[in-house]
Order: C-alpha cells, then sequence, then structure tokens
C-alpha cells in the first residue's frame, strides 16, 4: 500500500519546525535570587521589563531576594489559635464570671 498521503507522519496544527520560521526570540536577561535556605533561583526576564525586588522561591516557598549575603526574612507563621484562645484575648477571668453569672440567673428565672 504506497500511497501518496502527503501528511503521514504529522499532527494536524504542526507548524514550521525551527527558529528561523518562527522569528527571532526576545533579548532574555537570567537574573539571580536568593532565600534564607540559600536556594538559588534564576528566573528568565526580558531585557527592557522591571525586575521585582523579591521572587518566590520553588524549593521552599520563602521569599527570595537579589542579594545572596542579605536574604529576606521567612515568614512569620502565626500558630492555630483555638475559640477559646480568642475568648481569652478578649475577655479576662473577672469579665467571664460575670458573663457566667449574668447567664445562670437568666437560666435560673426562665424555669
Amino acid at each position: 500500500m504506497a500511497g501518496g498521503n502527503a501528511i503521514r507522519g504529522s499532527r494536524v496544527g504542526a507548524g514550521p519546525m525551527g527558529e528561523a520560521e518562527r522569528g527571532e526570540t526576545a533579548p532574555r536577561q537570567r537574573i539571580s535570587f536568593w532565600c534564607a535556605n540559600a536556594h538559588e533561583t534564576r528566573p528568565s526576564f526580558a531585557a527592557d521589563a522591571a525586575i521585582p525586588d523579591t521572587w518566590d522561591c520553588p524549593s521552599c516557598g520563602f521569599p527570595a531576594g537579589r542579594d545572596r549575603d542579605n536574604t529576606p526574612a521567612p515568614p512569620r507563621t502565626e500558630p492555630y489559635k483555638t475559640h477559646l484562645a480568642y475568648v481569652r484575648e478578649r475577655r479576662n477571668e473577672k469579665d467571664g464570671e460575670a458573663i457566667l453569672a449574668e447567664a445562670l440567673a437568666k437560666l435560673r428565672g426562665a424555669s
């Protein structure tokens, strides 16, 4: 079966291959960023693009800066607080006793 199928071995939508057919790429520059864990990240930017001060490290997620010796501090994570912990921040022991006494008086008066 030696047919004359001209597009054999190619897929629909396949374009020309190679840089010559696609045109020239924009000028790029690679900038190094370092995080607190000493990971180096080198994203590429367009030559005329504004370079950000920080970049998220793909290895650990910490912020990375352009100065290797003076890296940004890792974010401080707050521990999980329970509802009771938030209530204790707003109320002291004396306020809690007064609210409890008021609630108990309402319950005893209602029955």
